[in-house]
């Protein structure tokens, strides 16, 4: 996985999401957005850490310090676990659902990350 450059196409959705969730005014919409980017994201090291670390921000925007101290655990172990192929795939990312619990992928991302 080190040094394996995203597809194109990844990409594209990656920024598609990261960029939604900024202008997203739902703070449910935000997340559902983070948690879509996260998905695509797992497999490469930087993009995995900069998703938790937007995760963060949003955490400590809205004063959740449960979420907050989750995100700060998950960028620690993001790059690494990406970077090593260890990551839960399909998980969301979030301070709620376990670090290494797998998750259903949506179909439209599945698709998308069968491509990579």
């Amino acid at each position: 996985m080190i040094g394996r450059p995203i597809p194109e196409r990844v990409r594209g959705a990656y920024r598609a999401e990261m960029r939604a969730a900024r202008i997203a005014t739902e703070p449910g919409a935000r997340w559902r957005h983070l948690e879509r980017a996260h998905i695509i994201s797992q497999p490469w090291p930087w993009p995995h850490t900069r998703n938790h670390i937007a995760m963060f921000a949003l955490a400590i925007a809205q004063r959740d310090r449960r979420e907050a101290f989750g995100q700060v655990v998950r960028i620690i172990v993001a790059a690494p676990g990406s970077a090593l192929g260890r990551y839960p795939e399909g998980n969301t990312g979030r301070a709620t659902v376990s670090l290494t619990q797998p998750m259903p992928l949506p179909d439209d991302l599945a698709a998308l990350l069968q491509t990579a």
